[in-house]
């Protein structure tokens, strides 16, 4: 009886280690699904230095030390709507 006892309790301990290992906190499921979201961040990561860069071109090239004159003209003809006298609008 005292064996069963004991082979009663070893297999609830092993079964709580087993069911810990794969669901639990940094079990097998966990590490997948951490993985997985590694993976999408490092993405949008990527994508927003992409954007970031962009930025910061632009606003270099807007800036007083570089004034790009193609990207000032586009700014003021989007933002402000300026078109000059023999260009025709087509809206």
């Amino acid at each position: 009886m005292a064996s069963m006892a004991y082979f009663a309790i070893i297999a609830t301990i092993g079964g709580n280690f087993g069911f810990a290992a794969i669901q639990g906190d940094y079990g097998v499921f966990r590490q997948a699904q951490t993985a997985g979201e590694i993976a999408a961040l490092t993405a949008e990561r990527d994508r927003l230095a992409g954007e970031l860069d962009e930025l910061k071109n632009l606003t270099r090239r807007l800036s007083d030390h570089y004034l790009d004159m193609d990207l000032l003209d586009e700014q003021v003809r989007s933002v402000l709507g300026y078109v000059r006298a023999d260009e025709i609008v087509i809206r």
